[in-house]
């Protein structure tokens, strides 16, 4: 792959990790609160309803969820990054074949080409290295 290409990569997945980063940051100001008393601001000491509670406690896990995903994706962007720089970036890890320009445009962090992630998801027979 030429020096471009691989800098056109690069770009994209340093500017999506970016935005990652960003919404990570937004979950935990938006959610990060540890209880519903302190993320109302409501300083009284009464009770709430166990509805409040419920509804509380699916925002915070629906944060956490949004907050793995998007750290798992972190993850692999930095291994992208890393496969930039010891020069692997666009071979498949499973076949070593090239990863088509196409899959690489949608998914740039792809350490796969689709024929071995299909196979791996269970799709189609994939390729084998040789």
């Amino acid at each position: 792959m030429r020096k471009t290409e691989l800098k056109k990569y690069e770009a994209a997945l340093l500017k999506k990790r970016e935005e990652m980063l960003r919404e990570m940051g937004h979950v935990d100001n938006e959610y990060g609160r540890s209880t519903l008393k302190e993320s109302t601001g409501d300083l009284s000491s009464h009770s709430y309803h166990m509805a409040d509670q419920g509804t509380d406690n699916m925002e915070k896990e629906m944060a956490f969820n949004v907050k793995s995903k998007s750290g798992r994706l972190i993850y692999h962007i930095d291994e992208a990054l890393a496969r930039i720089k010891d020069g692997s970036y666009g071979k498949c890890s499973a076949c070593g074949d090239n990863i088509s320009v196409v899959r690489l445009n949608a998914v740039p962090h792809a350490r796969m080409c689709i024929e071995c992630k299909s196979a791996e998801e269970g799709k189609k027979p994939g390729r084998r290295k040789t």
